[in-house]
């Protein structure tokens, strides 16, 4: 599971379950975590060491921090903070990390991706040095919406067939989320940080808010995608930890309506579709 906040309530439900978790430190929190050693000891203290019983495996340093507006400067120096103040209390075990949207790569096909924000590959630098994997929030809904000419089934994991033919690297893609994710691995590569592995911190499908955004697709993306994660990617075999976004709609988030229709569950604990894991 993931936690974008330091909810007590909801770390203190989790305690004993068993249930490994990310835990964001929020954007807000970036230019104090990267201000001083002091500063990150001080919230290791207060949002980590203060709960017990949690199976804590990352921290993200920052979630989809803009390039354009935000304080990406401060990303790398506040993980560097964060990893040092928990090795100083004794949680190294821990690995820290940020999470990432698909805009801070370019290229296509997959093999020719390579980072285009100027702070990610020092970021995937220090990934490489510490073990942690780099997040990746990947939304093929959000691809296909954006990319004209794009056909549903090669989003939605229903693709009969190969849809792109990498001639660089001869792999075959039947679907848009294994070409996102292998973009990332081919920026990662392209940064000196080829052994940074991946973990999908994000990826869902929105249930109602646009022409695309049904019931239907959103239990067809969402059940394809647990049940292909567990193959690899054709740059990359090995199941893909991946977390699906998200556990409730959000009937009071602000921005487009299908930001409001991500969950698998409605406000009232009702499921949305019905999904199995």
């Amino acid at each position: 599971m993931r936690i974008y906040t330091v909810n007590d309530d909801i770390l203190q439900a989790l305690s004993g379950s068993n249930i490994d978790l990310i835990i964001d430190t929020g954007n807000e929190q970036l230019s104090s975590l990267a201000a001083s050693a002091a500063n990150a000891d001080s919230w290791v203290q207060a949002n980590i060491q203060s709960h017990q019983g949690l199976n804590i495996k990352y921290i993200a340093v920052g979630n989809e921090v803009p390039d354009q507006g935000g304080n990406t400067q401060d990303i790398l120096p506040a993980m560097q903070n964060v990893h040092d103040a928990l090795a100083r209390a004794g949680l190294d075990g821990i690995k820290v990390s940020t999470a990432v949207n698909s805009g801070v790569r370019s290229g296509f096909p997959p093999s020719q991706g390579t980072f285009s924000a100027s702070h990610m590959p020092p970021i995937a630098q220090y990934l490489a040095t510490t073990g942690a994997p780099l997040l990746a929030n990947v939304y093929p809904y959000f691809s296909y919406k954006d990319t004209p000419g794009t056909a549903i089934e090669y989003a939605l994991f229903t693709s009969p067939s190969t849809v792109v033919h990498d001639d660089a690297s001869g792999e075959d893609y039947q679907n848009l989320f294994d070409a996102l994710v292998d973009t990332m691995y081919s920026a990662l590569e392209g940064a000196g940080a080829g052994s940074v592995g991946i973990v999908v911190s994000e990826s869902g499908w929105p249930s109602a808010g646009d022409t695309a955004a049904t019931a239907d697709n959103a239990k067809t993306y969402n059940q394809n995608l647990i049940n292909h994660v567990g193959q690899g990617t054709p740059k990359r075999s090995g199941a893909i930890e991946t977390y699906i976004f998200a556990m409730f709609n959000e009937d009071k988030k602000p921005g487009d309506e299908t930001e409001r229709h991500f969950g698998l569950f409605n406000t009232d604990k009702s499921p949305a579709y019905s999904i199995t894991f």
